[in-house]
């Protein structure tokens, strides 16, 4: 789905076009939300990890989309990951997170006083502009946690059971760092974001109907689960997500059977093998 020529016609410099765009933008993500054809964990999943590269990058770490990969996939239970995959993994606890009552209370520790969610404007781009604001005067450098608050807050507004990452992917380090701007910055972003969120969920539900098309050639007891995990999560280490227990299942797949199983949903064309690596494989669709 793309966003129709006339939500793009007017000049996005003046505020009301600016905020019409946004409103479009977001329109047309929330229809395509709706299509059971798009895997909704895995869009998630998948645009958590752009807003943690983005975070990444305004702070000048080196990690990019390869590297967070690895520091959460192939992580074993007890380490702990360094900075950028910490950064990865908020952001991906963010989207498992339920907007339901008092998910402010879950969110907002370690912040700021803020503004009472009465107080902020009724808009959700403008709320959510008005809440990271807050957030940036008065600790500057907490912007990953006013990111993540400014996010669930969006969501929520929108009416979206799970936050959806967007705002964080877009906007700049100037942006951030200017909070008397962020209302016009963040319509900007929206409808950027909102644009690629589309463009992703296209792909993502021709991808996740391949593997939905192969999955009755697989013949692995566990396959079922392990189509599953595809369909809701960015990568998948065989070693580390598909063994011993699929989540989901309690069905036991062996070291082999997992790579077994990832290799044949490659030769089928229906899942990538996203390291380039001969050892320590991560695949994803």
């Amino acid at each position: 789905m793309k966003l129709p020529r006339w939500a793009l016609r007017d000049d996005p410099a003046t505020p009301d076009s600016a905020a019409f765009r946004a409103g479009a933008a977001l329109m047309a993500l929330d229809f395509a939300l709706a299509d059971p054809a798009v895997p909704g964990m895995l869009l998630r999943d998948r645009l958590a990890l752009r807003a943690a590269e983005a975070c990444l990058r305004r702070a000048g770490r080196p990690e990019r989309t390869a590297e967070l990969r690895d520091e959460v996939h192939l992580l074993r239970e007890g380490e702990t990951p360094g900075p950028g995959g910490a950064v990865f993994l908020d952001w991906r606890r963010l989207t498992r997170l339920r907007l339901n009552a008092g998910w402010e209370l879950r969110i907002r520790q370690g912040l700021p006083e803020l503004p009472d969610p009465a107080d902020l404007p009724a808009a959700p781009v403008a709320r959510a502009a008005a809440l990271l604001a807050a957030c940036l005067s008065a600790e500057p450098r907490a912007q990953v946690p006013a990111l993540l608050l400014a996010e669930a807050a969006l969501s929520a507004a929108l009416g979206l059971a799970q936050p959806l990452p967007l705002l964080g992917g877009h906007l700049t380090r100037a942006e951030l760092r200017d909070p008397d701007t962020l209302d016009a910055a963040c319509l900007r972003a929206a409808t950027a974001a909102a644009e690629q969120a589309l463009a992703l969920a296209d792909e993502l539900a021709r991808r996740a109907d391949k593997l939905r098309a192969v999955a009755p050639k697989l013949r692995a007891k566990a396959s079922d689960a392990a189509v599953a995990l595809f369909l809701a999560e960015d990568a998948v280490s065989p070693a580390r997500a598909l063994t011993p227990v699929i989540r989901g299942s309690r069905m036991p797949m062996t070291d082999r059977a997992a790579r077994r199983i990832c290799d044949r949903l490659v030769a089928l064309g229906a899942v990538q093998e996203l390291s380039g690596r001969e050892t320590f494989r991560i695949y994803g669709l």
